[in-house]
């Protein structure tokens, strides 16, 4: 466990709240349900956000984020199950955010992925959350990205994250994860036009799961065939790796690792880990900036300059580039 500890100053003089650092000393001392409590502050938006950014931002970037995704049912949460025995036969404390879609009817989410790993629950090594999307598209929650500081700076050492089920645009995990895990499987039509235009090029590591079944070699195949088309450059000395697992059975998973390790050495020799991390806070940083000034829109100045602005563009007046701008001045 880490040994740093909180200030009430935080960063930059950010004054936290009481509450808040009694949590994340809790959460950094195992207790799961500060962990639960933190990342639901996050979710909800909670008006102790900041101080829970202040608290949780001195404490990160030590964690291993592991991304993966891939189409409906090819076995991602028996692959991310089978991942999680592997790291903690190593002795690492392992974090799953498990994100699943919600009803654009409803609004809810079913949030079963924990189902498939009932063998981790009464570990006090793994701590396993599901979340559901809330509308938000791109195969993530949009509160994911402080879901993963909260884990990081409770001390764990892996954070693997698992996706939607998703189609040919959903990559926003290739922004988010150190490695990205894309997971294919046979006997599922044409698995590379299920992940084409996108999915192959934020690939790290290809699994091709289920690898027991008729059409394997097709599906090994094929994917390098797409790969030798379009090869995303990632440098003079990685090229992704293709692993056959069965991960129903843990068959594959030590060359799963290695293909994961052999990559985390390769973003480190390059400087590429770093490269990824500033990316990554970039997009957060703007996500939220554009959150704010969303909120900013939707107030009663905001929504009278911009009513003001709109009644002159449809009148012929101005043009929308010309009535965007005086909006962002005006707020």
């Amino acid at each position: 466990m880490r040994s740093e500890k909180l200030s009430l100053s935080g960063v930059c003089g950010a004054i936290i709240d009481t509450g808040v650092f009694d949590l994340v000393e809790q959460a950094r001392d195992g207790r799961p349900r500060a962990v639960a409590r933190l990342i639901s502050l996050v979710e909800d938006d909670s008006p102790h956000l900041r101080s829970v950014a202040a608290a949780l931002s001195p404490l990160t970037g030590r964690a291993r984020v592991l991304g993966l995704t891939g189409p409906p049912g090819v076995g991602k949460s028996t692959s991310t199950s089978m991942l999680v025995s592997a790291f903690r036969a190593r002795g690492l404390r392992v974090g799953v955010l498990a994100i699943d879609p919600s009803s654009p009817f409803s609004g809810g989410a079913l949030l079963g992925d924990r189902i498939r790993m009932h063998s981790h629950t009464v570990d006090p090594g793994v701590y396993i959350r599901s979340m559901a999307t809330r509308g938000a598209l791109g195969g993530l929650a949009t509160a994911t990205p402080q879901a993963v500081r909260v884990l990081d700076a409770a001390g764990f050492d892996v954070v693997l994250i698992e996706t939607v089920g998703v189609g040919q645009s959903e990559v926003d995990i290739v922004a988010l994860a150190d490695t990205t895990v894309v997971l294919l499987a046979p006997g599922m039509g044409d698995g590379i036009q299920a992940a084409k235009a996108g999915i192959l090029e934020v690939a790290d590591v290809f699994v091709v799961n289920k690898a027991d079944r008729d059409g394997a070699d097709a599906t090994v195949r094929d994917l390098k065939h797409a790969m030798s088309l379009g090869r995303r450059e990632l440098g003079p000395s990685w090229r992704q790796p293709i692993v056959r697992t069965v991960a129903s059975a843990g068959e594959g998973v030590e060359e799963l690792v290695d293909a994961l390790d052999a990559h985390r050495d390769w973003l480190v020799s390059h400087g590429e880990l770093e490269v990824r991390r500033v990316r990554r806070a970039e997009r957060e940083i703007e996500a939220i900036a554009v959150t704010a000034l969303r909120a900013r829109l939707g107030s009663v100045h905001g929504g009278e300059a911009l009513s003001r602005l709109a009644k002159q563009v449809a009148a012929g007046e101005t043009d929308p580039y010309a009535a965007a701008d005086q909006l962002t001045e005006t707020l």
